[in-house]
């Protein structure tokens, strides 16, 4: 199931008139992937092409759809030995943010997600959440019996900074990837956000850096509650949330973790994780605040 979007590209970079540009798309991590490169025609074909193959691995290594994926194999069996160097880096993050979010992301919500959607008892899976659960070393990836992670709310994320990277490193200097979180190589390139209920209600710049946006009520689950579940049972505070930020994993995980935290634990958040971080949010009444 593909995630509607609330990031829009109103206007491309500023040198898109004095300088050839490619566009390309494609549908990965459950989004619809999007790559916009300025450049002579044989330097965008060639970073695009090994763009999308890095963009194929990296799915390989987090797709929930895919029964070979990684992730898909340490959620069968709940241990996952040799992982991928891409897996652990993601987990790292993910207990960097789960620390600093005081426990709004966590990842094995995953069990809970999975009886909400298929109108399963809820309770059960409510106590399996618990990143106390996971064990992470270079070795071995392990859980605690029953549990499962969905690393939906960062991995996208994590894909658009690996994209970016690479393209870096085949000589663009001016992109903008888009695999449902937003990096940009310099810039500037303006994004409009949006609200699912409101509409457009503002527009954020970037110059080098990423944007993520999550709203709860993007996507219904059959109980009538959001896709962004609170592992401590409550109900998400905001109506969408936008970050920036210096790299796209962190700005998605953000994104999902402070819907889940009104405006005081937001901006304590925010101040945990230290500099270069902006947040906005839409109220239940269609205001924008900055937090």
């Amino acid at each position: 199931m593909r995630r509607r979007r609330f990031l829009q590209i109103v206007a491309a970079a500023a040198l898109a008139p004095v300088q050839a540009f490619a566009r390309d798309r494609r549908i990965a991590l459950g989004a619809e992937a999007e790559l916009t490169l300025y450049g002579p025609p044989d330097l965008t074909a060639r970073a695009q092409a090994r763009a999308w193959a890095e963009l194929d691995r990296i799915e390989s290594v987090f797709s929930l759809y895919c029964e070979d994926s990684a992730l898909s194999r340490l959620n069968a069996t709940g241990r996952l030995d040799a992982p991928p160097p891409e897996l652990l880096d993601v987990l790292a993050l993910s207990a960097r943010l789960h620390e600093a979010t005081e426990g709004r992301f966590d990842p094995t919500v995953q069990p809970l997600w999975l009886a909400l959607a298929n109108g399963a008892d809820p309770e059960p899976a409510r106590r399996l959440i618990g990143w106390d659960g996971v064990t992470i070393t270079e070795a071995a990836i392990t859980l605690r019996p029953g549990q499962a992670l969905t690393l939906n709310g960062i991995a996208q994320g994590y894909a658009t900074d690996r994209v970016t990277q690479v393209l870096a490193e085949e000589g663009l200097t001016h992109a903008l990837v888009d695999i449902g979180e937003f990096r940009a190589l310099e810039g500037p390139f303006h994004l409009g956000v949006e609200d699912p209920a409101f509409g457009r209600l503002g527009q954020i710049t970037l110059n080098g850096a990423a944007a993520a946006t999550s709203s709860p009520g993007a996507m219904i689950l059959p109980d009538g509650s959001g896709h962004i579940l609170d592992p401590h049972g409550g109900a998400p505070a905001w109506s969408t949330v936008t970050v920036t930020a210096p790299t796209a994993a962190l700005a998605d995980g953000l994104a999902t973790a402070l819907c889940l935290a009104d405006a005081e634990a937001a901006r304590r958040i925010l101040a945990a994780l230290g500099p270069g971080l902006r947040a906005t949010a839409v109220t239940r009444d269609g205001d924008l605040l900055t937090l």
